[in-house]
């Protein structure tokens, strides 16, 4: 594999990565440019942190501050002439990760934006095809690390449009599903500012796909829920009522759950779910480091660990998870 040296980071490094990893190469970054970007990035597999590199051993070296500045847009592009006197802001789902699951409406909001403010999980390989004026806004929340207030998301959504820029607000899956996109889009409302939206594909469905699972599969179950697992069961802020799911014979898919996923399952298995149901945790779905395990529920905290899977993951409850055979770890 051919591999480039991305020095000069700024907090967009992970949008040259990602261009990079399009183009089939392997990216390094020098350690003394370590950042809690990069440190993000080097956790989920998109580059690696290099002691004093020697920039002649690679085939590529980069100026990440002036890379994105050099990217034509595609031909056909509206360029200056889309923008329009009214600004306005255009929630875009980005779909799971791979930049070719984003929806063609969503990639033309992007060539056509003055303002692109995007998450750590949108498809970063995307904004290589913005326009090479439009300002880049990195708002990326990393777990239990550095992020952005949503108030301050909403403002700047709000500042940009009001100065008549045209909006584009990328995010990972779907804006509105546990993307908080509702609250942007209120924010807008409220200011008076048009706000659109351009659905994406959300993960809690592609990624399952992507590991060979089916959410639905006939004589299995006739339907899935999507649960959030960022608050723990038991927890006084929890409002997902465990005992229906455990009871109600549909697919689980838990997302943000990692760090709970030991009382989620022994929550279940309360309620009744067998310990033996099959499951299966993803993480990094829909990018080159995907991986995932399968396991009866009653094992399933003990094997993510073991198989190191860190957010971003989807986890799939059900017996729809060995149903095609293919989702084997």
């Amino acid at each position: 594999m051919k591999t480039a040296l991305v020095h000069r980071t700024d907090e967009r490094v992970g949008v040259v990565v990602a261009d990079l990893a399009e183009r089939g190469f392997r990216v390094d970054v020098p350690a003394r440019e370590r950042s809690a970007v990069t440190e993000d990035l080097a956790a989920r597999g998109h580059l690696t942190h290099v002691e004093e590199p020697d920039p002649f051993a690679y085939a590529l070296v980069v100026d990440a501050s002036a890379h994105l500045k050099g990217v034509a847009p595609d031909a056909g592009s509206s360029g200056s002439s889309a923008r329009k006197a009214t600004g306005a802001v255009v929630l875009v789902g980005g779909g799971p990760g791979d930049p070719g699951l984003l929806t063609v409406a969503g990639l033309e909001a992007v060539k056509q934006a003055d303002v692109v403010v995007y998450d750590r999980l949108a498809p970063l390989a995307s904004l290589a095809h913005a326009r090479p004026d439009a300002e880049l806004v990195n708002v990326g929340k990393i777990p239990r690390g550095e992020f952005t207030p949503q108030e301050t998301i909403n403002a700047l959504l709000v500042e940009r449009a009001r100065d008549g820029k045209q909006v584009v607000r990328l995010k990972g899956g779907d804006n509105f599903v546990f993307g908080r996109g509702g609250e942007e889009w209120l924010a807008c409302a409220d200011a008076g500012v048009p706000v659109m939206l351009v659905p994406g594909v959300t993960s809690a469905v592609a990624v399952p796909a992507l590991a060979g699972i089916p959410l639905t599969h006939r004589s299995l179950t006739q339907g899935f829920s999507v649960v959030s697992g960022h608050v723990a069961p038991g927890d006084p802020r929890c409002t997902v009522d465990w005992r229906s799911l455990a009871t109600g014979g549909l697919t689980i898919v838990v997302l943000m759950g990692v760090a709970n996923l030991r009382t989620i399952a022994g929550e279940l298995q309360r309620h009744g779910l067998a310990p033996t149901t099959p499951a299966a945790c993803i993480a990094d779905g829909a990018t080159p480091t995907q991986r995932h395990v399968v396991t009866p529920l009653a094992d399933l905290a003990d094997a993510v660990a073991r198989g190191g899977l860190e957010p971003p993951a989807i986890t799939v409850i059900g017996d729809v998870v060995t149903a095609l055979g293919g989702a084997d770890g």
